[in-house]
Formats: C-alpha cells, structure tokens, sequence
C-alpha cells in the first residue's frame, strides 16, 4: 500500500507512535521516527527492522522550531522528502481544575499538542507542493468533542487541531496535498493508564472503576486497541484515500459518533 514511499512519525517511541510506525513499515514505506527519547526509537526501529523493513531515527522536540527543521532535513536527506507526515506527539497536560493550571502549563501543551503540529506541518509541506503530492495525518483525540474532567488544556489543544486540519486541507489541496485527522478514543496502553490514574485521584474512586467508565462509553464495552489507530493511519496515508482530505475520522470504538 505505501511501498517505498517516505514516511515520517512523531512520538514514535511508544504507545500509538510506534504502532503507527510499525504498521507504515509492514505496508513497505520507509519510517523516519521521531521523539525526544532515543532508546524509546531505537526500541521502535529495532521492531520494525527485525520484520525487515527500513527505519531511521532522529531525536527531536516538537515544539522546537530548529529541531523540526532538522528532522525534516533528516528524513530528506535519507530517504526522500516526505509523502506522509503523522503528526502524533502530544503531552497530556496537568490533570487539575483550570484554576488550579499554571501559565506555564497551559503554553507547554499547547506548544506541544498545537505548535508541534503546525511547526511539522510548515516544514515538511514545501517539497510536498513541490512535487505536487503527499498526505499529512494528524493525531487528535475524541478530548476534542466531549469533556475530560481536569484536562482543560489537553482538551482546547485537541480542539484546536479539528479547525487547523480542516483549514489546512483547504490551502493545500490545490497541490495535490491531502490532510485528515483521527480523533482515536481511550487506547490501550501508558498513556490511557496514566490518565485513568490521574481521573480516579480527582474522583476519589479507584482506577478499575474509571477503567470501567471509559468503557461503557464505547457501545462495545472496550478500550481502543493501538492497531486501530495504525489501520486508519495507513489508510489515510495511501491512495486508497485519494478523495477524503479535510476530515476527522474517530476511531472510539463508538464512543464518539459524529
């Protein structure tokens, strides 16, 4: 589906990243992954060679502009410039009631979850409208559409990205460029028990109690496994979806239906 193609994946470390990244190299696109811990992407290249496919690593924050520029210097420079971008690095913010949030807080989510996004994305995009053609894949959060109890920031980030995707569709598809979002619902995994354990201190409830909450939320009754994500990823990024630019594809197990 992406066989040879050039691919590049923040927060490839772990969780989400490293499916995604996984799942792009078994379909046959070489993966440029990127996060600020270098064993976590070693970690991550290591899976993706042994089952012989082709990865490079590159260390980077974000939300650091001389950092992005380099990555994607990187990943032209060893593979070819880009034609699918995934933008899935993301924090989870502080887990507090917004009076309680610093100044400082606020802005590192954002830098991260919204500036990152936009920093990648402006980087990467002029050998794309160069050769006329590539795809850019965002990950957001169904955070963006219903409420997370003491997640203000994370919540107005994940929002933020529905209005940045969907403008940024529109000024790129001229060049053959298309951009999507996936608002993925609970996954399974270090992040989602993070946030479980955080939601059961504020509730003063037990964590196997918010587990089972944000379960029944799904008409499934189930977490989100990280393949799904993977799947819509890799679909978004081939030709198969050579129509659909500018949308935002939950994949919540039905927790989130519009």
């Amino acid at each position: 589906m992406l066989q040879d193609r050039a691919a590049m994946v923040t927060g490839a470390g772990r969780g989400i990243g490293r499916e995604i990244a996984i799942t792009l190299a078994n379909e046959g696109a070489r993966v440029v992954l990127a996060a600020r811990s270098k064993d976590q992407l070693e970690a991550t290249r290591e899976a993706i060679e042994s089952n012989g496919g082709t990865a490079a690593v590159s260390v980077a924050d974000v939300s650091d502009e001389t950092d992005v520029v380099a990555l994607e210097r990187l990943t032209s420079e060893t593979f070819g410039p880009a034609d699918v971008v995934v933008c899935n690095s993301g924090i989870g913010g502080p887990s507090k009631p917004l009076w309680e949030i610093e100044r400082t807080e606020w802005n590192e989510t954002m830098d991260v979850n919204v500036g990152g996004v936009f920093l990648c994305a402006r980087a990467f995009l002029p050998p794309m409208i160069a050769r006329g053609s590539g795809a850019i894949v965002v990950i957001g959060s169904m955070t963006g559409k219903r409420p997370l109890l003491n997640r203000s920031p994370y919540a107005a980030s994940k929002t933020a990205l529905i209005g940045l995707v969907r403008t940024l569709a529109h000024e790129v598809a001229p060049h053959g460029i298309r951009v999507n979002l996936i608002s993925p619902g609970a996954v399974e995994g270090d992040r989602m028990d993070w946030v479980i354990e955080r939601q059961a201190q504020a509730q003063g409830i037990s964590p196997d109690e918010v587990r089972a909450e944000f379960a029944s939320s799904s008409p499934f009754g189930r977490l989100v496994p990280a393949r799904d994500v993977a799947a819509a990823v890799t679909f978004l990024a081939s030709d198969r979806s050579a129509s659909i630019t500018g949308e935002d594809l939950n994949v919540s197990a039905g927790a989130v239906m519009y």
